[in-house]
């Protein structure tokens, strides 16, 4: 009988050592900031939901296909991160959320995604929710700016690349477009590993 309680004992220390480490790991990153609930359609037409997520270490993105400015340098930046990503055996899921949900089909990210040769092992382009939806989503849950500039087709958004950890906290943002950090971005997420 003493032998089982030691052993509980023993647990429960393991168990609390773990998740301090854990808390202590997050505590160095300048965010805290809690991902939302969401539901989207990758290109290729499957459900994509935060469960699809939950407990892996992710990077976010928000972007739109007929985006005449920063959406393309930033794709392509994503690209080369996952390649780097690759190339350093880290397992990170790639997210791109499209804030033109009613133009961006799933047919139309996966012909923009390809042109950056995407792979969608990892990377999913999402969309299938409501302008509204997408645009409360990151406004709320990355603090970021999302919507449609009045008169245009075009909209505003965050060029940042936001890393998100397994506990589903953004943790820390990027430069997407002209000075993109890699190597620190390599080395906070093999922090988070």
């Amino acid at each position: 009988m003493k032998k089982v309680g030691f052993i509980m004992i023993g647990m429960l220390l393991l168990l609390t050592a773990c998740k301090n480490h854990e808390e202590d790991m997050y505590k160095e990153f300048p965010m805290s900031l809690e991902v939302g609930e969401f539901q989207g359609v990758n290109q290729d037409g499957e459900t994509v939901t935060d469960t699809n997520v939950k407990g892996d270490v992710w990077l976010a993105t928000f972007i739109f296909t007929s985006c005449d400015t920063v959406c393309l340098p930033m794709t392509a930046t994503m690209a080369k991160l996952q390649q780097r990503l690759k190339a350093e055996n880290l397992e990170v899921k790639l997210v791109s959320f499209s804030i033109d949900p009613d133009h961006d089909q799933p047919d139309v990210l996966k012909e923009y995604a390809e042109r950056f040769e995407a792979d969608f092992s990892n990377w999913d382009f999402l969309t299938g929710y409501s302008q509204e939806d997408i645009e409360s989503f990151v406004n709320v849950s990355f603090l970021s700016p999302a919507a449609k500039i009045e008169g245009s087709n075009q909209f505003m958004h965050s060029t940042a690349i936001y890393l998100v950890g397994a506990n589903g906290v953004v943790l820390k943002s990027y430069e997407g477009v002209g000075d993109t950090p890699f190597d620190e971005i390599v080395k906070d997420t093999k922090k988070l590993k």
